[in-house]
């Protein structure tokens, strides 16, 4: 499991994310300083540290980059709850608690998710043959049945 993102990591990350196609460092640039002061060295000193860590491809255009995310950040989130709860001295405990803090609708997206892996549900066995009989009549399986049918 990679180390988690910090915390210029991920704004940069959750913006090739969001955009789901090749970026350079001038476009994540522009949009970063709509929040906060960066310099363009900055960033491309991130995306040049997260191509080393694996987790965004480039690929030369002129004298720049362009940059693509190697996964998506549904399976950073994955990776990084499964580190998590496999660390747990008490996996089950510490599922019950993370289930515990979750909202209803995260409950739901869970169940959903949960049916997803599972895949279609497999209809019940049906009943042998035997117990068709018994099912139909109960008297003819049953000799207890066969003598409170008959009042004997």
């Amino acid at each position: 499991m990679p180390r988690p993102l910090g915390e210029l990591e991920d704004s940069v990350m959750t913006r090739v994310w969001k955009w789901n196609r090749p970026v350079t460092v001038r476009e994540v640039l522009e949009d970063l300083q709509q929040e906060r002061s960066i310099a363009y060295t900055t960033v491309m000193t991130v995306l040049d540290n997260l191509h080393q860590k694996g987790w965004v491809r480039r690929e030369a255009e002129g004298r720049a980059y362009r940059y693509e995310a190697v996964s998506t950040r549904a399976a950073y989130s994955a990776a990084l709850m499964n580190d998590a709860w496999t660390q747990s001295d008490n996996p089950a405990a510490a599922l019950v608690a993370f289930f515990g803090m979750m909202s209803p609708q995260q409950r739901e997206a869970l169940r959903d998710a949960v049916r997803i892996v599972q895949g279609p549900e497999t209809p019940a066995p049906e009943n042998t043959a035997a117990e068709n009989r018994t099912a139909e009549n109960p008297v003819a399986e049953n000799p207890a049945a066969a003598e409170g049918a008959t009042g004997g």
